[in-house]
Formats: C-alpha cells, structure tokens, sequence
C-alpha cells in the first residue's frame, strides 16, 4: 500500500496562471483552417472558426505564444497587416510552405481577445533584428502619434494592443533555426534588442531563448552565457522540450517526467549560478514555451518537405498513454511552480495539438486534451509538496529505479479546497493507494483517465472514445482515503472540507 500525505503547510509556491499557455505558430493547419477559415460553417465575420473557439475556451488556456516557432526567424511582421488584398504570399523557410498572410498581428489579437487569453510575442532575431523588433513594439503598443502607431490605427485598430510578454527570438542555438547564431552571438543580440524595447516600454517582460533540448550540445554553457549578458535585462530563460517514445520503450516514456524534472533543475542551477556571479537579488525564472508528446521519429525534418501550400504538418494522433505523460508533464511544471511561470503546450490546434479540425468539418478533443484542461480548471492558487512512501518502484532503462507514482497537489487557501493530481507511471502494475486526511475533509470527485486499450485514441467519428472517467472505489473510513490507481493511468483527487 502507497501512502499519500499532503499538507497545506508545505508549499512549494504560488500558481502561475500563465503556465496553462499554449502556442500558435504559422505551422501546418494550425492557423488555416485551425483556428481561422473564412467560409466554415461556424465561422464569425472575422473568419474565426468558433467551434474551435468554445473548444480553446473548455481547454482553459490563459495564455498564446505567437507566431513562432521557427517561423518567426524569417517572418516580416509587415506581411501580415494591412488590407489583405495587398498582403504578399511568401515562402516561409522554416517549413517550407507559401504563407498567404491572410492572418497576422491584428486578426491574432482579435482572436486572443475573443479566446480570452494574453498573447506572447516572439520576435524575428534570425534575419531581422534590433531595428526590427522595436518597430513591431511600437506597432503594437504606442498611442497614436507617430508613425507605426498610426498605421495600426489605419489598420483599424485605434488603441494599442499593450502586449506584455515578448520572446527575443526562438531557439536561436539549432542549427535547422534561419539565422542560427552561437550563444555569445545571441547574447549580444538579445541583450541590444532587451536593451532598446525597454526604452520603447520599460514595463516589459522579456525572455530570453534557452536552449532548445537538454539534449543540445552547447546545453548549460549556452544559458550562462546568455544570462551572464541579459541577466539584469530579462525576466525569463526559456526551455523546449519533446517527448516520445525510442526504440519501442513505452516504459521510459510513461515515465518521461523524470526528463523534465531534471531539465527544469539544470536550467536552475545555471541561473542560480549567474545569480551568484552577479552578487544578484534577482531570481531569474523559467519560460517552459513549447512542451507537449511529439513523434518526431515520425517527421522527415524541414528539407524533406515540398514547397506547397500550407497543408497537413505533424498532425499526431494522441493515444491514452500519450494522455496520461501531458498529465505526468503538467505535474512536473506544478512541482516547479516556484520557479517556472509560463508554460506553452505546442501547439493548439491540428499541429501536435489537443485539438483537430477537418478543414470544413468538424472539431474535437484530443485525448491529451482532457489531463490539461481539468488541470487548470481546478488546480488551486498554491502548489503543496506531496510525500509519497511505500510505494513500488519501476525499473527503466532512460532513468534508472524511478518511483511509480508521481504527484502533486494545490490548495485554495480561501475555501480550504485541496487537489491532488498523481500519476501511475507503471505500464503493468496498479497500485492501491491510501492518503491521510485532515480533520473534516473528505473526497467530493475522483477522475481519472486510463484505458485497457492503451493505444485508443479519440477520432472525428468518434470523438469520446477516450474521456475522464468517475472513479467509484474510492472509499473514505477513519479519516483515511483508500483507491486503487491502474497501471498508465492519471488522476485527480478534490478533497473539500
């Protein structure tokens, strides 16, 4: 028997809103025919499609990184305002495909407003720069008065769109990145563009990129480089990370939040050095802007595509097992939530998304959709350490002995409420599970997702194949909460008083 035991008491930190984010790059289907397609059946006057936009509100995203993703590296923001008659087609370097700029700064903050999310801005530090990147700030912010500012006001948008969290660049240490650089090139770009966008607007919040994996090459000397030149400049050090199995090994990716535990931890430690260097009182934190499962075994890399229309791109259909690793990730970043404070799920929509679309069809929800949307639908303001004992192990072969479960829990200091996420990363073992509880509080809801066939996913056809599930064993006597948790199955417990 595995004991649980959770205390308001221990806290780890306050909940970061913005770590329910997700990401909209011109990538795929994402945008066309994702989230805008003039001519659906349920599409506004504006041309956003709002079955997508009811499933993009259930999903309880807060906040949208925009337009990239490698795209923004060869991206002229110009392209995409103005009347649209006039919008040039271009060819996007980074995948390949004739983007008809159909949809860009202005359509996307009237999507976000209608969406209910805060935007994220990536700006070009591939082929553009510093001159750039301050133009579009000025676009997007300025009263009316001066140039840019009046454009967008001719553009039809009177009062600025006051966008608060801008990304310097993306991934700028790939190689596959257009305008690739090495870190001390980038850190002297970044830290010029910080620099001059904060005297456009000194109230900014800046990230700098990090590296693209742990699994990069220059990982860890890349973040101390480019801390040690934006350390004061900056608010956040971004993080990246996919997610998959590897030569069929289904037991190292149920239980693939180890790797990004120790990724998040690195990344620490390096800003805590620079800290240190620094004689800093800053505490730098953590943008986790693209994480999600991604097949990338399945993806012939950029060069393998055809110039084409914007089309199909990496649209991964999510099994169970899938499900229930986002549902161990999300975990992952709660545990961290004292130093990670945005978190993007990439992508939103059709691309590696929790959610499809057929162009001029239907919409539905992924399987990974459901872990992520009753995670922010219910985790609380803040995060409480969990203390597992007596629990089994497993062995893998990515991490060594690693326990089976994994959990966190929040807790809402105004209503006493208490939530308790864990995880079974176990591929064949369940676990019966006890945990204590204080005096008065008793379980009002389990849910949990877990399938027999862990390979089933959710389809246009059949939508609900794959769904949250009422847990009825769950049992409480003498204080003490009794369940049984399947094997590859996540799980959210609500203890109220």
């Amino acid at each position: 028997m595995a004991r649980l035991v959770v205390d308001p008491a221990f806290v780890v930190g306050a909940l970061d809103r913005r770590l329910f984010g997700s990401f909209v790059e011109h990538m795929g289907r994402c945008v066309y025919t994702g989230i805008y397609q003039p001519g659906h059946a349920t599409a506004d006057p504006d041309g956003f499609r709002q079955d997508v936009l009811e499933l993009v509100r259930e999903l309880g995203v807060t906040t949208i990184r925009y337009p990239g993703g490698n795209f923004v590296s060869n991206y002229d923001w110009e392209d995409g305002v103005g009347p649209k008659e006039q919008r040039p087609r271009r060819l996007d370097l980074a995948w390949r495909a004739i983007e008809p700029n159909q949809f860009g700064t202005d359509e996307f903050m009237a999507w976000s407003h209608k969406a209910d999310v805060e935007p994220i801005w990536a700006v070009n530090l591939g082929t553009r720069g510093i001159k750039e990147a301050v133009e579009l700030l000025e676009y997007c912010n300025l009263p009316a008065g001066t140039e840019l500012p009046d454009r967008r006001v001719a553009n039809g948008t009177p009062e600025p769109h006051d966008i608060r969290v801008w990304c310097l660049g993306n991934e700028m240490d790939g190689p596959w990145q257009i305008g690739h650089k090495t870190a001390e090139e980038y850190a002297r770009l970044a830290e010029e563009t910080a620099n001059a966008m904060r005297r456009v607007d000194p109230g900014l919040e800046l990230v700098a990129c990090g590296s693209s994996n742990a699994g990069m090459p220059t990982f860890g000397e890349w973040e101390r480089v480019v801390l040690e030149r934006t350390y004061d400049l900056v608010d956040h050090i971004s993080l990246h990370a996919y997610y998959e199995p590897k030569d069929g090994d289904q037991a190292s990716f149920l239980a693939a939040s180890e790797e990004m535990d120790r990724f998040i931890s690195s990344v620490v430690a390096t800003a805590d050095h620079v800290k240190a260097l620094k004689r800093s009182d800053k505490e730098m934190t953590l943008s986790f802007d693209e994480w999600n499962v991604w097949y990338q075994q399945n993806f012939p890399g950029e060069l393998g595509l055809d110039i084409r229309e914007v089309g199909p791109l990496i649209e991964d259909t999510y099994t169970v097992d899938d499900a229930v690793v986002v549902g161990s990730l999300l975990i992952t970043l709660l545990r961290h939530a004292d130093r990670v404070k945005i978190a993007c799920l990439a992508q939103l929509v059709n691309v590696i998304g929790p959610i499809r679309t057929e162009p001029d069809g239907r919409a539905w929800r992924q399987t990974i959709f459901h872990p992520f949307a009753l995670t922010a639908r219910y985790a609380g303001p803040t995060v409480l350490r969990t203390a597992v004992s007596g629990g089994p192990d497993i062995d893998t072969t990515a991490f060594g002995r690693i326990p089976a479960l994994w959990s966190t829990a929040t807790y809402d200091e105004s209503t006493g409420d208490l939530v308790i996420f864990v995880v079974n990363r176990s591929e064949y073992d369940k676990v019966d599970l006890e945990v204590p509880l204080a005096p008065g509080y008793r379980v009002i809801e389990h849910l949990a997702l877990y399938d027999d066939d862990r390979a089933a996913a959710n389809t246009a056809d059949d939508p609900d194949r794959v769904v949250p599930r009422a847990v009825d064993g769950t049992e409480t006597v003498d204080g003490i909460c009794t369940t049984t948790l399947p094997p590859a199955s996540w799980h959210l417990l609500r203890l109220s008083l």
